[in-house]
């Protein structure tokens, strides 16, 4: 069974449309802060979270399955508040994941560690992590629809490039963040205590987020949403629609999330890591490097997705992943010269931007009626497999087999995405796939 809307006539972007994007785009960003701020300490909590005797990088391959988990959690946080979404409106659960991420980041920079509660300590963290998760899986999927069933059907590539920005700011303050701990005090001082100011500060700007979405006014989306409520208890669970009915756009949004989360996970998150541990560099010329690769990234995001608005489908995707496994490589076999640092990684940053037109396929792949389920349930189980594993593969290939195998691994994923847009252009942008009901 297909599902159909009516489609509006196109318009300009108005006043109430800029407000939401900002909103929203600004409130991803402190909540995927929350997020990702583990990642950029992930070498201190190894030390403060695990025995002494442990060997290095068993407590780092440790550290990094409870940063996984949060992943692993994902699909059932965002099938819970995928239902809850279409049930109550996507206000309350923009409201609801918030909290359940900034408080959970304010714990953890106030839990005992290892040396004072044993055991308890990892354990204690991992719960943690997996609330960030349960709400992390309903805040990216939820936003991608919210802003692109809000906004002009010409204008949903670009709203969903800004969100993504968006979610890319809050990296870029983890960084900050990360740099300006590094510069200010010393490594005992981090160890000691400078490791818990970026959690708190993460629990206070969760709790910014939360004031400044009660401006965020439901849309008429939501009405469309009250109106589907009669039709989807009559019809199956709105997840079982789409396995059943959407398959190939289902395996499709997943390849393409597990090409994003190659590109976030490693190229973002897991570099300035990499690069003090197999390549000599210091944590200061990292991180610094690393802002200048989410400053292109927040930049080329918003620029793919107005391409998405602009040109074919399977061209912009077909192209950008082609000139982001360029770059990728590029910059990794130049890692030996420290000089060339912040120019391959700033240009590596930008074209990885790809990934931000990503959500532009998956927003109009699926029909209204069922669009939330779709979306967070292919990026939500692709991300929970493909990002919770990628950090312990990543760290066991690169300790155990190459220090190159992380850019043979994205190289490798991004070759898949170009053979996705590739076969979308083949197939005229496959429109039989496309939901055109949106705008």
């Amino acid at each position: 069974m297909s599902y159909t809307a009516p489609i509006t006539q196109t318009r300009t972007l108005n006043k109430q449309d800029y407000k939401t994007l900002a909103l929203s785009a600004l409130g991803g960003a402190l909540e995927f802060y929350d997020f990702i701020i583990f990642v950029f300490f992930s070498i201190t909590i190894s030390h403060l979270f695990f025995p002494d005797d442990m060997p290095a990088w068993l407590s780092q391959v440790q550290t990094f399955g409870i940063f996984a988990a949060g992943y692993l959690i994902r699909p059932f946080g965002g099938i819970v508040m995928a239902h809850f979404g279409d049930l109550f409106g996507r206000k309350r659960m923009f409201t609801l994941s918030i909290l359940l991420m900034a408080l959970p980041t304010l714990f953890i920079g106030c839990l005992p560690t290892y040396t004072h509660i044993g055991i308890f300590a990892p354990l204690l963290l991992l719960l943690m992590r997996l609330c960030q998760g349960l709400a992390v899986g309903g805040e990216v999927p939820g936003a991608w629809t919210f802003v692109a069933e809000h906004v002009p059907k010409d204008k949903i590539g670009l709203a969903c490039g800004i969100l993504t920005s968006g979610l890319s700011l809050g990296i870029l303050l983890g960084s900050l963040v990360s740099t300006v701990m590094n510069k200010s005090i010393s490594p005992e001082q981090l160890i000691d205590w400078g490791w818990r100011i970026p959690f708190i500060l993460g629990g206070i700007f969760g709790l910014i987020a939360m004031y400044l979405r009660r401006w965020l006014k439901e849309t008429p989306i939501f009405l469309e949403i009250q109106k589907r409520k009669q039709q989807e208890l009559v019809n199956k669970i709105p997840v079982v629609t789409v396995i059943t009915q959407y398959l190939p756009q289902t395996i499709l949004s997943m390849l393409l999330t597990w090409v994003l989360s190659a590109g976030i996970m490693v190229i973002m998150l897991m570099t300035p890591i990499l690069l003090q541990k197999s390549f000599g560099y210091s944590p200061i010329d990292a991180l610094q490097g690393n802002i200048l690769a989410i400053i292109g990234l927040i930049i080329s995001c918003t620029f793919y997705g107005m391409m998405m608005d602009k040109c074919a489908m399977g061209k912009v995707i077909l192209i950008g992943c082609i000139l982001a496994a360029l770059a990728i490589a590029i910059f990794y076999l130049s890692l030996d010269n420290h000089q060339l640092l912040f120019i391959t990684y700033p240009l590596a940053g930008f074209c990885v931007g790809i990934v931000g037109s990503f959500a532009y396929f998956m927003v109009k792949v699926f029909p209204t009626q069922i669009r939330y389920s779709g979306v967070s349930f292919s990026f939500n189980m692709a991300y929970a497999i493909a990002g919770g594993l990628t950090p312990l593969l990543i760290s066991f290939l690169t300790d155990f087999v190459n220090k190159m195998a992380p850019a043979m691994y994205v190289v490798g994923l991004f070759a898949l995405g170009a053979l996705i847009g590739l076969f979308l252009l083949i197939n005229n942008n496959s429109q039989k796939y496309i939901a055109n009901d949106i705008g």
